[in-house]
């Protein structure tokens, strides 16, 4: 179908140019013969022609000879141009076939391209549909373990009735988020020394207050009152001795000294697990003396020694109140 719109189009102009060369050209070769047939007509002899007529006899050969030549030039020319024409024409015809080649290679290309789209799309909105899915059970599961309820986790401790602590007794200090351990044992027996050395000057007063230590990073402040024993008999009461004994002991830190940090106390290396080490537990209570803010600290611990077969005792203690004992006041109860 393109080929013949071509040829169409240009076929119009080519006849127009060689139906005007035909009409020149056969115009010159009418000229041509009626000279030709005026000459023939003309009387042969010299003597007949006149003398004027000789220059326009000459001007008339000079023309006819000039039209000759044009026309001959003409035909050449006309030869020419028709074989360009035709070869021009040959060309245009492997042009056009070309471009129709061209065309339907562009055409094949363009459905392919489509179809490449069209597949490009459908994977588009697969994938579209599989993320809406996705949301879809993402949403459902989000959903599910809202309404999952919440699990509650319920410890259980092995004595959940206190009992006065009557054996041994470890006690440590909860204190700004460190564990230390109070050597109150060791302090009490070196009083014990104290007092058997100067018992002597020691009743010679009614009071007597005094400190000891430090001793791994606590001092105690201690004193000591003099007593009259007596016993009761039939005629009153009898004086039987004099005796000093504890009034009040306290247990002061010493500025400086480090603490262990809860976690890691609770680690298995830890300066809080070899004292442990040494203790027997199931006969070995340990009191924590605990201040304000450190009750998620001692449930912790408490939780490790309950583990480890310790019995617990908790000593709350208000912000400033120092570690403090008395002959008068309770003994630690254990659970």
């Amino acid at each position: 179908m393109n080929r013949n719109r071509h040829d169409t189009a240009d076929a119009p102009g080519q006849d127009s140019f060689l139906d005007i060369l035909a009409n020149i050209t056969g115009i010159l070769i009418i000229l041509v013969m009626v000279m030709g047939v005026r000459a023939g007509r003309a009387p042969v002899g010299v003597e007949t022609i006149p003398a004027e007529d000789h220059g326009e006899l000459r001007r008339v050969l000079a023309a006819e000879a000039s039209l000759r030549n044009e026309v001959l030039e003409l035909a050449a020319e006309g030869n020419r141009l028709e074989q360009e024409a035709r070869a021009k024409g040959h060309q245009r015809h492997l042009l056009t076939a070309a471009k129709i080649e061209i065309e339907e290679e562009l055409a094949a290309r363009r459905a392919r391209l489509d179809a490449d789209r069209q597949a490009a799309f459908d994977l588009q909105r697969k994938f579209a549909e599989a993320e809406a899915n996705l949301a879809a059970l993402n949403r459902r599961r989000a959903a599910t373990e809202a309404a999952r309820p919440e699990t509650v986790v319920i410890e259980n401790y092995p004595t959940p009735i206190s009992r006065t602590v009557h054996g041994d007794e470890e006690h440590f200090e909860l204190r700004d988020g460190e564990i230390t351990r109070v050597p109150m044992k060791e302090l009490i027996e070196r009083l014990e020394r104290e007092v058997g050395r100067k018992r002597e000057r020691l009743l010679e007063r009614a009071e007597y207050t005094g400190t000891l230590g430090p001793l791994d990073g606590f001092r105690m402040r201690y004193t000591l009152r003099r007593r009259n024993v007596g016993h009761e008999t039939d005629y009153g009461m009898a004086h039987v001795g004099t005796v000093v004994q504890l009034a009040r002991a306290e247990f002061l830190p010493v500025a400086g000294y480090p603490g262990e940090p809860i976690d890691a106390a609770l680690r298995p290396d830890s300066d809080f697990r070899r004292t442990l080490g040494k203790l027997r537990p199931g006969r070995t209570t340990v009191t924590l003396w605990t201040y304000p803010g450190e009750f998620d600290a001692f449930r912790r611990l408490r939780k490790e020694l309950y583990h480890l077969g310790f019995s617990v005792a908790g000593r709350p203690l208000p912000e400033g109140a120092p570690i403090s004992g008395s002959p008068e006041g309770t003994r630690s109860a254990a659970q």
